[in-house]
């Protein structure tokens, strides 16, 4: 069964602002002076050229090319088309024509005879010329000295003896912080039987570690 035909509102929008569009660039053309299908090829001049720089400027976009160009053309020929609807809505008198109206008119092929070509031959862009060698000449003589040492052997170098790490320097131990210590250290060996560690003398006296180790060192 083949499906139901169905109308798209947009499609038949579409064909009725064309049809209104294209008839008031009829009545417009045909009220400067252009008589006979001149006045019918005017709606169709306008419409072609709004289309193709559409699409143009659709392809441009597609490519990140600038759109400049298709935008231009897409103006001129959108204001012809809405020039001509606002015309003939009754704020011009079309039997009273103004000669500058006419000029318009007259010039319009010319016009879109060049937008038209412009849009499907576009300028092509300068290619940019030969790039010249710059380099200031101290630099390519430099850079000829290092290609012709580059093939000699480079003897290797010998190691270089490491240097002994200085010494750290003694932590000053205040001497009352020393006898505490060694009060702490003769009560718990007294009661574990055990020397006072670095550690538990380091958390019963709540200093650095490094203080805690020169401590120590002179508990011994």
């Amino acid at each position: 069964m083949l499906p139901k035909a169905r109308p798209d509102a947009v499609l038949v929008q579409a064909v009725i602002a064309g049809a209104l569009s294209f008839a008031h660039l009829h009545d417009l053309a045909e009220a400067a002076g252009q008589d006979g299908w001149k006045a019918w090829a005017y709606p169709v001049s306008v419409d072609l050229l709004l289309v193709a720089a559409w699409r143009r400027l659709r392809l441009l976009r597609d490519a990140g090319d600038p759109v400049r160009s298709a935008w231009t053309w897409f103006t001129v020929a959108l204001a012809a088309s809405l020039g001509a609807n606002v015309a003939t809505a009754g704020l011009l008198d079309l039997g009273h024509v103004p000669d500058w109206l006419r000029i318009l008119v007259a010039g319009w092929p010319a016009l879109a005879f060049l937008g038209g070509t412009l849009l499907v031959h576009p300028t092509p862009a300068a290619s940019p010329g030969p790039v010249k060698d710059t380099a200031p000449a101290d630099q390519i003589e430099s850079t000829v000295i290092e290609r012709d040492t580059a093939a000699e052997p480079v003897a290797e170098a010998e190691p270089v003896p490491a240097l002994p790490a200085p010494a750290p320097e003694p932590v000053p131990v205040p001497a009352a912080l020393v006898e505490h210590a060694r009060k702490l250290a003769a009560d718990h060996l007294a009661r574990t039987g055990t020397a006072l560690d670095t550690d538990t003398l380091r958390a019963r006296l709540g200093v650095p570690a490094d203080m805690a180790v020169a401590i120590t060192a002179q508990l011994a």
